[in-house]
Parts: C-alpha cells; sequence; structure tokens
C-alpha cells in the first residue's frame, strides 16, 4: 500500500469519526429556583464560617473523635468505595476501545492429509508440519460515534458513583451526629429521671410518716408508691433506649456493640445550635451530592442513546496481519517464510427482527426515567431545605414557651407541696404537680433534641460541608 494510500485512509478516518449520532446533551430543565427560602430570616452575624468538617461546628471533641472513626472504619462506606474503583475501571475498559488491538500468536502442528481429501495433492506428503508465528492488529473505526458515546456513559456512570459515595458519606455522618445527640439528650432524660425517683422516694416516706401518724389516708401512700414505681419504670426504659442508641453508633464506626461504650454526657437545654449559612437556592443544586448523581446518570443515559442508534449504521474496521509460516523449523523465521495482510472490513446488519429498534426505544425510555428522577431529586432538595429550616425556626420558639413551662410548673410543684405538708390540699393535688413538673421537663428536653437534630437534617440537606470556589 502507497504513502498516498495510507495518507487517504487517515484522512478519511478522521473526518468520519468527527460524526456522532449521539443526542446533544442539556442537563434537563426543572422549575425556576425561588430567589429565597420561604422559611429563611436573615442570617446573624457568625454564619459565613468554614464548614469542610461540618461537625467541628458543634464544638463536641468527643462528636469529632467519632466522625473522624465513621470516614475512617465504616464498611457500608467502603463498599461504596469500591464500587467507585469499579466503576471507574469500566470508563478505562471503555476507553480502551478507542485504541488498536493488537495480539500475538505462536502455533505448531503436525497433521496427516486424507488421500480422500479434496485438497490431498501426491506431490505433497501426506503427513507435515505447520509452524505459524502472527501478529494481529485490529482497529474500530468509530465513524458514528459508538465508541465515543460509550465512553460518554461510562465517564458520566464513573461521576455518578463518586457523588454517591458523597451521598452516603454525608448520611452516615449525619446518622452518627442525631445518633450522638440522641445519646446525650437520652443522658439528660437520665439525669432528671433519677432526680424524680429520688425525689418521688422521699415524697413516700413523707407520705408514710404522716399516715403511720393519723394524718393523711391510706390512699395517701398508694398515690405515692404507684408514682415511684411509674418513675422506675420510664428509668429502666431510657436505659434500654440509651443501650439501642449506643449499639447504633458503634455500628456506625464499625466497632463491636458489647465492648463499644460512651460515658453519660447530659446534653444541656441551654444549648444553641450552631448558625448555618444557606446560600441562595440557585446555588443548592450544586452543592446537593444525590442531585448531582442524578444528573450525571441523565448524561449516561443520553450517552446510551447515541450507542442504541450507531447499531443501524455499519461497523468498519481495519485489520493487518504479519508474521511467519514455514513446515520445518530450520527455515521459520526467515524471508521466504513471512506473510501478511492488511485490509478493511464493513459489517452492516440487515435485519434483526426488530431488535436494534427496541434496544434504542429502551435506551430513550431509560433517559425519560433519568430525566424524571433528576426532576424528582430537584424537588426533594428543596422540600428538605425547607422542612429543615421550618422546624429550626418553629422549634426555637417552642423551646422558649417550654421553658416557661418548666418555670412555671416547678412552682406549681412547690405551692402544692406546701398546701399538702399545711394540709391545705389533697395528696392528689401533689401527684397532678409532680407529673406536669415531670412532663414539662422531659418535653423541654425532647424539644432541644429536635433542634439540635434540625440543625444536622439542615446541613445535610444542603449538601453537607462545602466552600465557595
Amino acid at each position: 500500500m502507497g504513502t498516498s494510500h495510507i495518507f487517504a485512509l487517515l484522512s478519511t478516518t478522521a473526518l468520519l469519526t468527527a460524526c456522532s449520532l449521539e443526542p446533544r446533551y442539556q442537563i434537563p430543565a426543572t422549575a425556576p429556583p425561588p430567589v429565597a427560602y420561604r422559611e429563611w430570616k436573615p442570617a446573624q452575624p457568625g454564619d459565613a464560617q468554614p464548614r469542610g468538617v461540618w461537625w467541628a461546628a458543634y464544638g463536641d471533641s468527643v462528636l469529632n473523635d467519632l466522625q473522624s472513626r465513621v470516614t475512617s472504619s465504616n464498611q457500608d462506606l467502603k463498599a461504596a468505595l469500591a464500587r467507585l474503583d469499579q466503576a471507574r475501571a469500566q470508563l478505562r475498559g471503555a476507553r480502551a476501545d478507542l485504541a488498536p488491538t493488537v495480539t500475538a500468536s505462536a502455533s505448531g502442528s503436525r497433521a496427516r492429509t486424507s488421500t480422500n481429501a479434496p485438497q490431498f495433492s501426491s506431490t505433497k506428503p501426506q503427513t507435515q508440519n505447520d509452524l505459524a508465528l502472527e501478529g494481529d492488529l485490529s482497529y474500530e473505526l468509530d465513524f458514528f460515534g459508538r465508541i465515543r458515546s460509550s465512553v460518554h456513559a461510562a465517564r458520566a456512570g464513573a461521576q455518578a458513583s463518586a457523588a454517591d459515595v458523597a451521598v452516603l458519606d454525608l448520611s452516615l455522618h449525619a446518622q452518627l451526629a442525631v445518633a450522638y445527640f440522641t445519646l446525650r439528650s437520652l443522658d439528660a432524660q437520665q439525669l432528671l429521671l433519677d432526680r424524680t425517683v429520688a425525689d418521688y422516694t422521699r415524697a413516700l416516706q413523707l407520705t408514710q410518716n404522716l399516715y403511720d401518724g393519723g394524718a393523711v389516708p391510706r390512699a395517701d401512700v398508694a398515690q405515692a408508691q404507684v408514682q415511684l414505681e411509674t418513675a422506675r419504670t420510664q428509668t429502666e426504659d431510657i436505659r434500654l433506649h440509651r443501650a439501642q442508641t449506643e449499639h447504633a453508633i458503634a455500628v456506625l464506626i464499625s466497632e463491636p456493640a458489647t465492648t463499644f461504650h460512651l460515658e453519660p454526657l447530659p446534653l444541656s437545654v441551654d444549648v444553641q445550635p450552631p448558625p448555618i449559612e444557606i446560600g441562595l437556592p440557585s446555588a443548592l443544586l450544586e452543592r446537593r451530592p444525590d442531585v448531582a448523581a442524578a444528573e450525571r446518570r441523565v448524561a449516561a443515559a443520553n450517552a446510551n442513546v447515541g450507542v442504541a442508534r450507531a447499531a443501524y449504521f455499519p461497523v468498519f474496521r481495519i485489520s493487518a496481519l504479519g508474521g511467519f509460516e514455514s513446515t520445518s523449523g530450520a527455515d521459520w523465521i526467515t524471508a521466504p517464510a513471512r506473510l501478511w495482510a492488511v485490509g478493511p472490513e464493513a459489517l452492516l446488519t440487515l435485519f434483526d427482527g426488530g431488535r436494534r429498534r427496541a434496544q434504542t426505544d429502551e435506551a430513550r425510555a431509560s433517559y425519560d426515567e433519568q430525566v424524571a428522577f433528576y426532576r424528582s431529586a430537584v424537588t426533594t432538595a428543596y422540600q428538605e431545605v425547607e422542612d429543615a429550616l421550618a422546624a429550626l425556626r418553629q422549634l426555637e420558639r417552642e423551646s422558649r414557651s417550654q421553658a416557661a413551662a418548666v418555670a412555671a410548673s416547678r412552682v406549681q410543684l412547690q405551692q402544692a407541696n406546701f398546701r399538702y405538708q399545711a394540709g391545705a390540699a389533697t395528696y392528689l393535688e401533689v401527684v397532678i404537680a409532680e407529673n406536669a413538673s415531670l412532663a414539662a421537663e422531659l418535653s423541654a428536653a425532647d424539644i432541644q433534641l429536635r433542634r439540635m437534630s434540625a440543625s444536622v437534617l439542615l446541613v445535610k440537606a444542603l449538601g453537607g460541608g462545602w466552600h465557595e470556589t
């Protein structure tokens, strides 16, 4: 083949490989983002703080240590990283089809030709050797973009897998933060109930003494006993809940639940969630890894449409063969034993019973599916931010009103005890006041937990730690 022919072939290849049947990709349109979040209020001073390691904003060294152990030890996260490695390997495999495939082979055989065979010749020996040493080159000319579309799909799939890792990482850290604050809230409730049990024990003893002196009826002793045992039951239930929460934390950091333990550290109702900079709604889609993953899957589906459409067109290949073949080892690797072949090949499927059309329809339907998932992810992202903002705002108001309720219930209980000891009230009034006071303090602890959890969920809804660039 002359130099001019080779140049013409390469020029034609370069021209034709510029063609692609992959649809031009555009990020699917969604509803215009709102100018501002409805539930948000103007930021307070100190909101704009670094949020790479977002849990550090809570200022809790125990939480920081646990979060670092999630990153290094969680098995679900390691599995997600392994899936990412698989996706990247698939991308490298798809890229490999852009390069020629070169193989080498060597073979040797000794065969006898039948005298009744058509290829039998009386001038040649019936039994002879066949020694071959060959190199083969095969290269598919990507005229219609099938290979490039496959690479685009694999690249988008790898990017989606990377976003999936970020989604799982964010979710695990948020789960741990919520579980940790739940544990601390249970410690606060445990402290409250332990104090309540001690108070009820003293109240029972006082009532028993009054009964022994004939000052109160037997029913008062029974009511005091019921109060005490009910509080003890609540105490044991809190212990159970704490143990299960501690076990859940152990699983998140891949520690045996049998040996893992966190010392009690009550969550104070005076602790405030850290200020969180939320930015503009239009920037949310750039922060959320789940939205990024959904968008990349749309891109992969779009590229797969190009792969399916390319199946309607011929596949062109250039093949080349070179090597040596001989019947004797003595003159095997010599000039006369050389062989070579080079030439193009075209393959076009003329009839397949509708398979290609079905595959194209499937690819387009998959694209439509991924577009719907992407738009749903966008809508859900805005909802989750609004939900968390509404929760933070409302729970802040609840905490203030509940603090007032706790203070009032304490005064009510104190007055009921004075009245009972003075003989001006029945023990039922004391019981009602004690129940109201305990319920108010437990409710305050629950609201505090919900506030801290809502702040964690807001960070998660915003996509976790991020930096302006």
